[in-house]
């Protein structure tokens, strides 16, 4: 019975889609691989990919018949390695030319070409060890995969089941397979390295934050992991609003109120001492004075990008439902989420705690004037979620 022949664009054109959909390089390597040892026929097919630490290509993805088939990362080529010169320096590309690729039958052919024979630039002794390569790791070709003059990754192919030559049709086949595969392969590395790059920014962004709010509670001593306490209350009831549907989480939304609540008394560094620091009362011009560190908070993390969806609940962590707060005189759901949050966990943290004029709450006597002021200054959803906090055993 006779082979139903390949459509070679039709395959191509299936593997083209497939690599649009995947970031992943030994994942789509996989795919390929598994591809071509159906379609092509073959006992086995492996990949070797380039390896930036080990500055050679390794043996990451291996398909086919046990005992035929090469484990994976059983071969590593360094760029020194006769096969991979052979792809990698110029002066050796034109022994590749016709066929796309390395074929072991075709390798005496070329050792005894004219061109080779008269060259001066060691080709026969390279192509006599290329020779002598094949049988060490079971295949009978080799094609590269090439993004402009970088080799990304070299198929390994195993021989035919039928006993036939890979045909120049098929080797046509693979080795357009293979640019593709590279180009694949530079779309999946930029795409990690921009997420890492994400990543590294992220981290910086979170670490500045850190350092702001330890900055706050360095001058002022009497608030000592107050912001550290308002965020790990914050972030519960977020979770607990969450769980009891109380609460729509868009994108980013906890790692908004994270950086929110850490940084929600940075413009208290702009307050005089001789105010942040009293132990008294405060008068009503000094209480005025201190009403300004939400705005003043806001105005520092405007100068700032990655904190623009900070702003509003540092700014508004001191509005009431009512209305009757500051700076804005902001009220009901138009307070940011994030800012009636951190309103209730600021408050909480500040009822219970230790304060040198008087002596910190009772958690129940605490959650009492949560309830109580629930609707007034507090946004019913955010006090019900701290109840069901406290009744669960969670502050």
């Amino acid at each position: 019975m006779m082979n139903t022949p390949i459509d070679y664009k039709k395959e191509l054109e299936a593997a083209s889609k497939v690599m649009t959909g995947i970031q992943d390089h030994v994942l789509l390597g996989t795919l390929l691989v598994r591809m071509i040892v159906r379609k092509v026929g073959l006992t086995h097919a492996g990949m070797m990919f380039f390896d930036p630490i080990l500055n050679g290509y390794v043996l990451s993805v291996s398909r086919g018949e046990i005992g035929e088939r090469i484990p994976e990362q059983f071969l590593r080529f360094d760029q020194d390695h006769p096969l991979i010169r052979v792809f990698l320096q110029k002066e050796y590309q034109y022994l590749i030319r016709d066929r796309r690729g390395l074929v072991a039958d075709d390798i005496n052919k070329l050792i005894w070409r004219e061109s080779v024979i008269e060259g001066e630039d060691g080709s026969r002794d390279l192509l006599h060890k290329v020779s002598e390569h094949f049988p060490m790791i079971n295949s009978v070709a080799c094609v590269p995969a090439f993004y402009q003059q970088q080799l990304l990754a070299v198929l390994v192919l195993g021989r035919k089941k039928n006993g036939d030559r890979i045909s120049q049709g098929e080797l046509d086949f693979l080795a357009a397979l293979a640019s593709n595969l590279a180009m694949a392969i530079r779309h999946s590395l930029l795409s990690e390295g921009m997420q890492k790059e994400v990543d590294r920014s992220r981290n910086l962004f979170i670490q500045t934050a850190i350092a702001l709010g330890s900055a706050i509670e360095a001058k002022d001593a009497y608030t000592h992991g107050h912001t550290e306490r308002v965020t790990k209350y914050a972030v519960a009831i977020a979770r607990r609003m969450a769980v009891m549907e109380l609460l729509d989480v868009p994108a980013k939304f906890f790692e908004n109120l994270y950086i929110s609540s850490l940084l929600h008394d940075i413009g208290k560094i702009g307050i005089p001492e001789s105010i942040l620091l009293k132990q008294g009362k405060l008068t009503s011009e000094e209480y005025d004075v201190m009403k300004t560190h939400p705005t003043r908070g806001a105005d520092i993390l405007a100068s700032i990008k990655d904190f623009e969806g900070c702003i509003l609940g540092v700014k508004h962590h001191h509005e009431h439902y009512d209305g009757s707060g500051y700076p804005d005189g902001v009220k009901g759901e138009s307070i940011s989420t994030i800012a009636s949050i951190i309103s209730v966990a600021d408050a909480y943290d500040a009822m219970t705690s230790d304060r040198p004029y008087r002596k910190g709450f009772s958690k129940e006597r605490a959650l009492k004037e949560i309830g109580e002021y629930s609707g007034v200054w507090f946004n019913p959803r955010v006090s019900l979620a701290v109840e069901s906090l406290y009744e669960q055993g969670e502050i």
